[in-house]
């Protein structure tokens, strides 16, 4: 029987992505106590990178908007094997740390980023509101537009 928050996903139309394998030498989540904390993570999609570049130079602050909610849900991906399956198990999001590979003139930092915070409000309801942190990079792994890791409490 698919949980509450498996219902969201689909309400919304949502698939989450295959959880990505990590790239180098670190795990993709580590649980301690009752918080998980999720590896960054970027916009990945089934054929790989789906927005690599920078923002102000290669993509818009809604492009850069809709790759920060693909990041997200690869976060939430993520946190599904974390929690084995059961994303019911989530009480809340604690925080998101969201970086923007962007030129040095580009200062939309926060509008980008919200691209993964509205995803997380719209799956987890009041649960999914969140401290954050949005802040630019000079360059992300692969090109990657965006990487956001994440930070959740859990039963």
């Amino acid at each position: 029987m698919a949980g509450r928050i498996d219902a969201r996903l689909k309400e919304l139309g949502i698939t989450l992505p295959q959880a990505a394998t990590p790239v180098a030498n670190y795990v993709p989540y580590v649980i301690t106590g009752n918080l998980v904390f999720i590896s960054g993570q970027g916009p990945m999609g089934p054929k790989g990178v789906e927005y690599a570049g920078k923002l102000g130079r290669d993509f818009d602050v809604d492009q850069g908007k809709a790759a920060a909610r693909l990041t997200a849900l690869n976060v939430v991906a993520q946190l599904k094997n974390a929690v084995g399956g059961d994303l019911d198990r989530v009480k809340r999001v604690v925080k998101l740390l969201g970086f923007v590979n962007s030129t040095p003139d580009f200062n939309q930092q926060p509008f980008v980023i919200n691209g993964a915070s509205d995803i997380m409000v719209e799956i987890f309801g009041d649960a999914g509101r969140h401290a954050r942190s949005a802040v630019s990079a000079p360059s992300l792994p692969v090109d990657i537009a965006v990487e956001v890791e994440a930070i959740f409490e859990i039963e």
